[in-house]
């Protein structure tokens, strides 16, 4: 069998557009405290918690600053095997006086073992299990007019009383 000769008409390979490799950028590593969950209990979901976030502190490369407490929690589902469900909210305030409001939906998931470890309040390393969440970022300050256009990610781990969130634009 002979291949054909390409046609004018034929779509071309070289006609469809390299698309660049994403890119992670650092912006922040936010430690908060949490308080004690407030447990809702078994909704259709699965089980309904509200973890206050504290207190805390954020910094990185470009902003840094504090939690506010009272402004801040996450609406956590906790499905029947251990996995949490998070639409976690918080606000946070730049050595500026800039406010940052941050949503974020993030599942952590890992054995059933680890997560029993985690349900109990136990410290448990962060490369036992997966906590990752997608973010966004909302400000009025023009010179931060940047986080309203990104698109972030975080990966986060829980501790002992307290969460990390390490966020990074994706360029």
């Amino acid at each position: 069998m002979t291949p054909l000769e390409p046609h004018p008409n034929d779509p071309a390979a070289t006609k469809l557009a390299q698309l660049p490799d994403p890119r992670l950028r650092f912006v922040y590593r936010l430690e908060a405290t949490v308080g004690q969950p407030l447990d809702l209990g078994e909704v259709a979901q699965g089980r309904r918690r509200i973890v206050p976030l504290t207190s805390g502190t954020f910094a990185g490369p470009e902003i840094s600053g504090k939690l506010l407490p009272g402004a801040s929690a996450d609406w956590q589902i906790v499905l029947a095997d251990g996995t949490a469900l998070g639409d976690i909210r918080y606000t946070l305030q730049t050595e500026a006086g800039d406010l940052l409001y941050v949503q974020s939906r993030g599942v952590r998931h890992g054995s059933a073992e680890i997560l029993a470890r985690l349900g109990r309040g136990e410290d448990v390393d962060a490369g036992e299990y997966t906590f990752r969440a997608s973010t966004q970022i909302e400000t009025a300050a023009p010179a931060l007019d940047w986080l309203n256009k990104g698109v972030f990610i975080a990966v986060a781990g829980r501790q002992a009383g307290g969460v990390i969130y390490e966020t990074y634009l994706v360029a």
